[in-house]
């Protein structure tokens, strides 16, 4: 996994790890759409975020810069979270569609 996706295991709840993600993908343009889903499977929690960028050109950039790949239309990034503290502060196993970084402080 690349060292900055990395660094996201560690946000503390779905409002930082949002908030992370858009500082670290708005380089590759501005994103339309970003939804966050948590899961748990075999006891190891996991982030599953799902997004869309302004361009094709954008998405593919940032497609190969992180190595992350399509599931459907949308760009997917699983974060696996930290088993301690951090995976345990995340209250909903699901956040309710926003759209963009822009709508993060709604």
């Amino acid at each position: 996994m690349n060292n900055a996706l990395e660094q996201l295991k560690n946000c503390t709840d779905i409002s930082a790890l949002r908030l992370g993600m858009c500082s670290l993908f708005s380089r590759f343009g501005s994103i339309v759409r970003l939804d966050i889903l948590t899961a748990r499977q075999a006891g190891k929690r996991q982030a599953l975020c799902f997004l869309r960028m302004d361009s094709p050109e954008h998405e593919q950039q940032l497609m190969s810069q992180f190595g992350v790949g399509r599931f459907g239309g949308d760009i997917v990034v699983i974060i696996d979270l930290h088993a301690s503290g951090a995976a345990n502060s995340f209250n909903a196993s699901a956040e309710a569609p926003r759209s963009g970084c822009d709508a993060r402080t709604q």
